[in-house]
């Protein structure tokens, strides 16, 4: 089982900017990997992917332009650049893994793995 472990969280200014790291305990190359948020009481919702050597990447509307997503498979590493943060970024943060071949990986039921998420709270 593959194991993922979130960082780079915290409480910033609206318009500020968050780098956050998810770091598996294997190899990443063969899965897809992407962001997720859930916010208290709400649904978890995707944020953004990218495919197994970032060739490909999928987005939610409300981030294109803010956020962008990067791996780093020598390192098993893949980072979320979030810049002008707002207050409605507000979450818990989730790293997850989609080891399918094929499909567009933006539903929670695509991936198989999670990590433990990480808080960010975006103020006004």
């Amino acid at each position: 089982q593959v194991q993922l472990v979130e960082s780079g969280g915290g409480l910033v200014q609206a318009g500020a900017s968050l780098r956050l790291s998810c770091v598996a305990s294997g190899r990443i190359s063969i899965y897809t990997m992407g962001w997720f948020r859930q916010a208290p009481g709400k649904e978890r919702d995707f944020v953004i992917a990218i495919t197994r050597i970032g060739e490909r990447t999928y987005y939610a509307d409300s981030v294109k332009g803010r956020f962008t997503i990067s791996r780093d498979n020598a390192k098993n590493t893949v980072y979320l650049q979030m810049n002008s943060l707002k207050p409605e970024d507000t979450a818990v943060y989730y790293c997850a893994a989609d080891r399918r071949l094929s499909g567009s990986s933006q539903s929670v039921y695509d991936y198989e793995y999670w990590g433990p998420g990480t808080q960010v709270t975006v103020s006004s």
